[in-house]
């Protein structure tokens, strides 16, 4: 059990804050566009009618 305090869990700790440090850092080499962070809104055709788009209801009173 003390090799795994002394060396295993360290090492994986290391080897974790390398890998974030890594995938953080890859954002330099990207093209400018795919750097830049992802949008909140959908930016397509919207499959789901908005309440602005549905028709009106006609109340006739006969």
């Amino acid at each position: 059990m003390a090799i795994f305090r002394q060396y295993i869990a360290p090492l994986l700790v290391v080897l974790v804050f390398v890998f974030a440090l890594v995938a953080v850092s890859a954002r330099i080499f990207l093209p400018s566009d795919m750097a830049a962070p992802a949008p909140i809104e959908e930016v397509g055709v919207s499959s789901q009618p908005t309440p602005g788009d549905l028709p009106l209801p006609h109340n006739s009173a006969s």
